[in-house]
């Protein structure tokens, strides 16, 4: 048995929400966790880390996550701010703006799925099934039935927000090809329920509700109600009792809350039972129905043949005007991965230097027993960049160019990589190691050693065409590539398709 709060470090894994709020070091480690390095937020976490200490092969997850993540009352913390600005109050508005920015529901959200995902791929969990929810228990927006809030209530539309964010985002990890498979359910009932009991009730903040004499106040000759007083203004009669219905993570209702919850035509409910026999069918790969991401699968417009044509003549169009033009359509920066911008421009580089055949880069001439040496590779594509609108063209969108020399950057008024970060607009060079992530990143990587890395994917390319003729439609798979000659942007995708995981799943 494991146990904690999964959505933080481990270290606070243990510690109430209260006292993380009022606790200035835990408010900046949460918020570090939600918005800061990821790889050292995955290497914290507690819900990362017990994955990969028990590396399951299937997970059921039945958190309710949407609650979890909406009810950190980002309402209620906005309106304080905004009493606070302009207040001496300093150490109060840091508090409650640090509140505010912990309990945003969409950075959490996403940190908290890229966490499942990476520890999901490393653990090589199998079958992922989660156990979602509708926000409003089925309900539409007439939504009666909240957590003591007024209806329609913000919370619990938040709570709907969080939970369909939740499925768009597990949709997209079940598109991954190394995601294990990706299931949800979505009861759109009250589930219950536990058992009967009569027994002491409990408050909003866990702690036992206590049963008070009421104290009397005049609605029409007093200028205020206060909506909070203290305990001790009240005579204490002793701890509430009375019969309730257990019905698990919805707390305990009362018999006509119960009744009047479950009736015909309200929420009414369903047994955890049935959603546990639906989720033990999902995992055996039994078609109950009842997936969400199935069911968007089966709903979503895919790719279609007459695309596939038209594409055709409009890159046909684009390499026409794109010639009567002597222009260079190669990239703008503005499309991302930052990848992406970066390699079109070391493969036009590549094709611009060496002409337009896959081999031009591994051999002199095309002559098979003349390799062709890296080093070489590298000083002429620099030689012809000197005077080539490409110099111009990528450093001015952001794109800078690393000449072989692994130390004269070629830059613009801006750099794309590193990404600019809040106030902090410059980084240190000082590492080597952080110089070669920016440049297998987002800059033109002219250095010997990329253009032995390119020579490696274009012997792969080739081998993998060659394996066509012998094989016949077997051999067309990702890793085919099926020109004939350098199509920047085809070879881009293959890149993506064989090196970094970026295919799509079909």
């Amino acid at each position: 048995a494991e146990s904690g709060n999964l959505f933080v470090p481990q270290s606070l894994a243990k510690t109430g929400r209260h006292e993380i709020r009022t606790t200035e070091s835990h408010r900046s480690q949460i918020l570090d966790h939600i918005f800061g390095d990821f790889e050292t937020a995955y290497r914290e976490n507690t819900l990362a880390q017990m994955i990969l200490k028990h590396r399951p092969d299937v997970i059921v997850d039945c958190v309710n996550t949407a609650t979890a993540i909406s009810y950190q009352d980002v309402f209620g913390s906005t309106t304080r701010v905004r009493e606070l600005f302009g207040s001496e109050e300093e150490g109060a508005l840091r508090q409650e703006v640090e509140t505010l920015l912990m309990s945003q529901g969409a950075p959490q959200l996403i940190r908290h799925l890229r966490l499942l995902y990476e520890a999901t791929k490393e653990a090589k969990t199998r079958v992922y099934v989660k156990v979602g929810t509708t926000g409003t228990g089925g309900m539409g927006l007439n939504i009666p039935y909240t957590h003591s809030e007024d209806r329609p209530s913000s919370q619990l539309l938040n709570k709907t927000e969080i939970a369909f964010g939740h499925t768009g985002l597990l949709f997209l990890m079940g598109r991954t090809p190394d995601a294990p498979t990706v299931k949800e359910v979505k009861p759109a009932a009250m589930i219950g329920y536990k058992a009967v009991r009569y027994e002491p009730v409990r408050g909003r903040d866990g702690q036992p509700q206590m049963l008070f004499e009421p104290n009397s106040c005049n609605v029409v000759n007093d200028d205020e109600l206060k909506l909070l007083e203290g305990a001790q203004a009240f005579e204490t009669l002793g701890p509430m009792e009375t019969t309730v219905v257990n019905t698990g993570e919805n707390g305990v209702f009362t018999r006509g809350e119960f009744g009047a919850i479950t009736a015909i035509g309200q929420m009414e409910f369903v047994t955890p039972e049935e959603i546990a026999r639906t989720v033990a069918l999902e995992i055996r790969g039994a078609t109950t129905g009842r997936d969400i991401l199935s069911a968007l699968d089966a709903s979503v417009i895919e790719p279609s043949y007459r695309a596939g044509m038209i594409r055709t003549v409009a890159t046909e169009d684009l390499a026409a005007l794109e010639a009567k033009k002597g222009d260079h359509s190669v990239a703008l920066g503005q499309l991302g991965p930052p990848e992406l911008s970066k390699l079109l421009f070391e493969a036009h580089l590549i094709k611009e230097t060496f002409g337009t055949g896959r081999d031009a880069l591994l051999f002199e001439d095309g002559d098979e027993s003349r390799p062709r040496d890296p080093k070489e590779a590298a000083h002429d594509i620099a030689k012809l960049l000197e005077g080539h609108p490409v110099r111009t063209i990528a450093t001015s969108v952001g794109i800078p160019i690393l000449l072989p020399d692994g130390q004269t950057l070629l830059r613009g008024p801006r750099i794309n990589v590193p990404e600019v970060k809040g106030l902090n607009k410059t980084v240190s060079l000082t590492n080597a190691a952080d110089v070669d992530g920016y440049a297998k990143k987002g800059w033109v990587d002219l250095r010997p050693a990329n253009l032995e890395r390119w020579q490696s994917r274009f012997r792969r390319m080739i081998r993998a065409r060659e394996a066509v003729q012998t094989s016949g439609s077997a051999a067309f798979t990702l890793e085919t590539y099926l020109g004939q000659e350098i199509e920047i942007g085809e070879v881009v995708a293959w890149i993506f398709n064989n090196e970094m995981g970026g295919s799509r799943l079909f």
